[in-house]
């Protein structure tokens, strides 16, 4: 099954080097028509992942399960979960709960910052398949830069390794600055240089927070410029900006809640978005962005400039 998997890798690389455009887009290529709920973006690794994931942050064990579930009946195909959340089980089983086939579902694990080293990372790979009873997981991430240099470079030569196994598809980071991304790429291209071409892996995902308040330019220049795909996590601002003047225009303008929004946004600038919600009719509403699109205007009136984080800024640390 592994050698399959890893053949079929091959195929799809071979198709990303021969159509590069179609992945790299710029906004101004994205227009309605060209979006919907299956919507994808190809990796680096050749794989593709769903433009609309649904997160599980700080969603509890006891419900994790129903509201994927009900995610997965709402159209998502797409769950982001993570070691440190605690409820990989409970979201992989409301993943697979609808019976569809598994090549249509994507699921995303990261390392937690405390295990950020080779071996620590190693086992929480595999607790994750352990956990979640997968075969393999679709792409599992470094959740943030701790740990010093020689510790995060360790723990992704485990995601290599993971990836060389079998166990994982594609790898990625979350909450890299540029400075630890270009750390990465030099550890990758030296480590090519020594044992032969894709032996450092694969940078395929930079996950960060992303809205217009926190936009990142130089984080998402950095990635773009890659290939690498940009990840979306509180693409809502945890809610603080509902009522936002902003927002509230635009709202009234395309007939629309705030928080679609936001969401139409983040999928306009490229990005995968991560709505959050353990509300049904909420995880619907984040789900209905496809039917209007917003103008390149109102898409300038979204860029403020500014660095307002709802969350923890890990780019920024130097260790």
């Amino acid at each position: 099954m592994f050698i399959q998997a890893r053949t079929r890798v091959n195929q799809l690389l071979h198709h990303f080097t021969s159509s590069t455009a179609s992945r790299n887009f710029s906004s101004s290529t994205l227009t309605m028509g060209k979006f919907d709920i299956n919507s994808t973006v190809r990796m680096n690794s050749g794989y593709d992942i769903p433009l609309l994931g649904y997160g599980v942050y700080q969603t509890p064990m006891d419900v994790a399960e129903e509201v994927t579930a009900h995610a997965v009946k709402s159209g998502y195909r797409h769950a982001d979960s993570a070691a440190a959340y605690r409820n990989e089980q409970p979201t992989a089983a409301g993943l697979l709960k609808a019976g569809l086939p598994r090549s249509e579902l994507f699921f995303t694990s990261k390392v937690p910052p405390k295990a950020i080293n080779y071996d620590a990372a190693k086992a929480v790979v595999d607790e994750s398949l352990k956990l979640t009873g997968l075969e393999y997981i679709d792409l599992y991430l470094l959740h943030a830069p701790y740990g010093g240099k020689e510790n995060r470079l360790g723990a992704w030569k485990a995601l290599v390794e993971a990836v060389e196994a079998g166990k994982v598809r594609s790898i990625g980071v979350s909450n890299y600055g540029v400075h630890h991304l270009e750390e990465l790429e030099e550890w990758i291209k030296q480590t090519e240089e020594k044992e032969g071409k894709g032996k450092g892996g694969v940078l395929s995902v930079n996950q960060v927070e992303l809205h217009p308040w926190l936009a990142r330019d130089d984080i998402v220049q950095w990635c773009t410029k890659r290939g690498v795909v940009m990840e979306a996590y509180c693409p809502l601002v945890r809610a603080t900006k509902i009522d936002d003047p902003l927002l509230t225009p635009l709202a009234k303008k395309y007939n629309k809640t705030t928080s679609q929004i936001l969401l139409r946004w983040g999928l306009q600038k490229n990005f995968v978005i991560l709505p959050k919600s353990v509300t049904l009719s909420r995880i619907e509403e984040n789900r209905d962005i496809y039917d209007f699109e917003l103008s390149d205007e109102d898409m300038q009136t979204l860029s403020t400039d500014k660095y307002e984080p709802c969350a923890w800024d890990p780019t920024t640390s130097k260790d």
